[in-house]
């Protein structure tokens, strides 16, 4: 029991907000569910609070990744805010440091820079977004290398700069959901975001390689890994399993290929989903702690124990708005109270 109590109070915990639209809700109340989320879970100790960059998703309101963390940093005081990620291949890397620099202006001390190189949507938007996203792809580490160019205060004789930014402290992570990823971060010495709450089948292969691999940097000296899990806690653990009903639900509108928005939770989802499609979202949830305060505490102290990592990052898609906000209360409990 000693062992457990030093092992999960004191890790961090964050929270990665998809900025999720409801059924029968719009992207303008999802900004203002998500502005409160944030304002709850500063009180309750979370140290960062990450908005992701998908496009063409009717459930998902972060398309503007940038502007969505102005909104959030703009009405909390403390936390960290940041990207999980900005697909690095959309965008010129002057102008995210631009507006990362902008941010970081605004709030200094608090602006995280996440980086991933998917595009965060299908092929065809993604082609829309930027026609030439392939070969942009391929040049993903030369073009994070220019973004901590344009960070630095080293560039201030180049004839292409970052006002604002260059010169500013902003934490540059890479996020990943495969070994490559881990492989990159490693070479750069960048700390480490894993994809384990939709993509765990290579997380702790990846992550081993990136500890293995790890070359110390000028701002990391050590690995550092986030792991990125689903949480839906709750009193019990039937009422937990009946608001993750949810999650599943949207998890089978993205192997059908028919999005909907976020569901109302159901009694039973044998009426909703086939043998194979329960198989199949069963293993992309398989980093989720879903039941009530004491079967999550042994479960988060069995993942912790098997991976290491330094810090956990909770996304909870659960459809009622103040069960959400009791999930991330029990969730910090979990770790401050054992």
């Amino acid at each position: 029991m000693a062992t457990e109590n030093k092992q999960l109070t004191g890790i961090p915990y964050s929270v990665l907000d998809l900025a999720t639209v409801k059924e029968g809700k719009t992207p303008a109340d999802t900004f203002i569910d998500s502005l409160k989320l944030a304002q709850h879970v500063e009180k309750l100790g979370y140290t960062r609070f990450w908005l992701a960059e998908h496009h063409n998703m009717i459930s998902v309101a972060s398309s503007a990744t940038a502007v969505v963390i102005g909104h959030i940093a703009g009405g909390t005081k403390t936390i960290r805010v940041g990207s999980g990620g900005i697909m690095l291949p959309n965008h010129s890397p002057l102008i995210i440091a631009e507006q990362f620099g902008t941010l970081a202006s605004l709030f200094p001390g608090r602006i995280d820079l996440g980086l991933g190189r998917a595009p965060g949507t299908d092929q065809l938007t993604a082609s829309a977004i930027r026609s030439d996203r392939f070969s942009a792809v391929q040049q993903f580490p030369n073009d994070i290398k220019k973004l901590q160019t344009y960070f630095s205060a080293d560039n201030s004789r180049s004839s292409v700069r970052a006002i604002p930014g260059e010169g500013l402290d902003i934490p540059i992570w890479l996020l990943g959901s495969s070994t490559d990823s881990a492989r990159l971060a490693a070479e750069m010495g960048l700390p480490y975001a894993f994809a384990s709450h939709f993509a765990p089948a290579q997380f702790l292969n990846a992550i081993n390689i990136y500890r293995r691999d790890f070359r110390p940097s000028t701002t990391l000296q050590s690995p550092y890994i986030i792991a990125c899990i689903n949480v839906v806690a709750a009193d019990t653990d039937k009422e937990a399993h009946r608001l993750a009903t949810s999650l599943l639900q949207m998890f089978k509108g993205v192997i059908t290929g028919k999005p909907r928005l976020l569901q109302p939770p159901v009694d039973n989802m044998d009426e909703h989903w086939s043998e194979y499609e329960e198989d199949t979202i069963n293993q992309m949830l398989a980093c989720s702690f879903v039941g009530g305060p004491e079967k999550i505490k042994l479960e988060i102290q069995d993942f912790l124990e098997q991976t290491g990592v330094n810090e956990l990052m909770v996304t909870s898609n659960i459809f009622d708005f103040e069960a959400k906000l009791h999930s991330y209360q029990l969730f910090a409990d979990i770790l401050n109270n054992n």
